[in-house]
């Protein structure tokens, strides 16, 4: 539950909106968007759940099941019930996905709201010439709500919430009805959102772009990987075409097995174009906007600063596999209708054979589950790499800092805790006996004055309280190095003068 260094980065932001010196809504940061945090906050209270990771299963996987009941409701509205099954089960029991709904990754809620925004987008259509006004705006109004969900959960839920709420008014100005009342009213409440998070930006950081251009954005972390190599950052830069093949090998790869995730494009495509031909007067087109990941992340690949590697592909590395599953929904339901078609077919040659076609597609699906698990899952794969590199200092700098802290308690840790958060956890320390770079003032201060400000340092070479730690070296003793392959090492420093030791709220005055 914790492989993933952003999972555990998610629950890090969570627990310091209630357990820091400056606990608050300020803590969610200017990068990531805060409704994973805020769903994690009450969970991350507890702080067993916090260090061990179980905050996760409860937000993640109720989101898994209501993602599930949603696409086997908009399956069931042109399938029949095993037809609709077969893509229930393609989607649920999906390994990536079954594996990342046991974290606090972002990808499981996200999926949850583009299934539910689906559902209801279709509904909402297919009941826009009846009589029912007020059933209308109810629908209307639960898809406003789920996108600006969805605009605070992930970047690519302002593109799709763009798209779909101008689908809509598009759809209401062919019909006359541009001018209702609840359509205005919850666009106040759409738009309302992304403004929301660009005057959050500008009052707390500064800028309302923060989260755009800052120092901890996307864009500046290839700015910053680029600066250590030559040629293009990454594969598909500025190059749409091989994008738009990197994040579709990316989504076959996240929903079959190597041996048939061509096939499963193949089969999912047909079942999409068939579907358009059979159910396209029972509003099977607003459907088709669960395909919109495909041309966002071609984009995103190219232009956004979004690098995905594949472990087939050049650079054969692991990044940002996962993004592929959110095609999924848009797959489970292409398989839906392919196998629709191959049932109505056995059925028409042979009534009998219909069962046994059933029985042959859930057996392709639990063969399909099997080798990707034989293989290794993506998401999973990616995640056991990323915590290899850190697994030694979350297991040696807790073990260390927990033996010099039981003869100084309640004894403050100057560190920084962005890179390595889950260090604090597996102490058994509270985020608040801790002056990290959240902290702000009360960490500028303690950089004037480390051993004033702290009973221990920890300090990573080349960061922020390595310099001052160089640069005012009076009062510190070293004591314990920690080294790690491909990871900077780290030093901790024990005060070594007398007296005691000065409280944040005193070094800011």
């Amino acid at each position: 539950m914790l492989n993933y260094g952003d999972a555990v980065a998610h629950l890090h932001i969570a627990r310091r909106v209630i357990d820091s010196h400056r606990p608050g809504l300020t803590q969610l940061g200017s990068v990531w968007l805060p409704l994973p945090h805020l769903l994690l906050v009450p969970f991350v209270s507890f702080y067993a759940w916090w260090a061990n990771g179980a905050a996760a299963l409860i937000p993640s996987g109720l989101a898994w099941l209501a993602s599930c009941a949603g696409l086997y409701r908009l399956a069931r509205r042109w399938l029949a019930p095993a037809p609709a099954a077969i893509a229930l089960a393609f989607f649920a029991l999906n390994p990536n996905l079954l594996y990342l709904q046991t974290t606090a990754m972002t990808e499981p809620l996200f999926l949850c709201e583009m299934v539910w925004a689906a559902v209801w987008l279709v509904e909402w259509r297919a009941g826009l010439d009846d009589e029912d006004a007020r059933g209308g705006n109810g629908l209307l109004w639960r898809i406003a709500l789920v996108l600006v969900a969805a605009v605070f959960t992930r970047y690519d839920g302002w593109i799709i919430a763009l798209i779909e709420w101008c689908a809509i008014g598009i759809a209401l100005l062919r019909r006359g009805r541009l001018a209702s009342r609840a359509f205005w009213l919850a666009s106040v409440v759409v738009v309302a959102a992304p403004v929301g998070w660009f005057v959050y930006n500008a009052v707390f950081f500064g800028d309302w772009l923060d989260f755009l251009r800052g120092p901890y954005s996307a864009r500046a972390i290839e700015l910053r990987t680029a600066a250590h190599g030559s040629g293009p950052p990454h594969p598909g830069w500025h190059n749409p075409w091989v994008s738009l093949l990197f994040y579709g090998k990316c989504a076959e790869m996240d929903a079959a097995a190597l041996a048939w995730d061509n096939v499963l494009l193949a089969v999912s495509a047909l079942g999409t174009a068939w579907a358009w031909f059979v159910a396209r007067k029972k509003a099977f087109r607003w459907a088709m906007l669960l395909w919109l990941p495909l041309p966002f992340y071609a984009y995103s690949v190219a232009y956004g600063s979004v690098p995905i590697f594949l472990p087939v592909w050049w650079p054969h590395s692991w990044y940002n596999t996962r993004y592929g599953l959110e095609m999924l929904p848009a797959f489970a339901v292409g398989a839906g209708f392919a196998a629709s078609f191959v049932l109505a077919a056995a059925r028409e040659f042979k009534p009998r054979l219909e069962s046994y076609a059933v029985t042959a597609l859930f057996a392709a699906l639990a063969l399909n589950a099997a080798l990707m698990l034989r293989e290794g899952p993506p998401a999973y794969i990616e995640g056991t790499k990323n915590i290899a590199a850190h697994r030694a200092y979350e297991i040696e700098i807790p073990a260390a800092l927990r033996a010099l802290l039981a003869s100084r308690p309640g004894g403050i840790v100057l560190m920084e805790t962005s890179v390595y958060p889950q260090i604090v956890a597996f102490t058994g320390i509270p985020l608040r006996q801790t002056i990290n770079e959240s902290d702000k003032e009360f960490y500028r201060a303690a950089l004037k004055a480390p051993a004033k400000s702290a009973a221990l340092v920890l300090a990573f070479d080349g960061d922020e309280i390595d310099r001052a730690v160089h640069a005012h070296p009076q009062g510190l003793k070293a004591v314990r190095r920690f080294t790690a392959p491909g990871q900077p090492s780290a030093t901790l420093y024990v005060r070594d003068t007398s007296g005691t030791p000065v409280a944040a709220d005193a070094l800011v005055r």
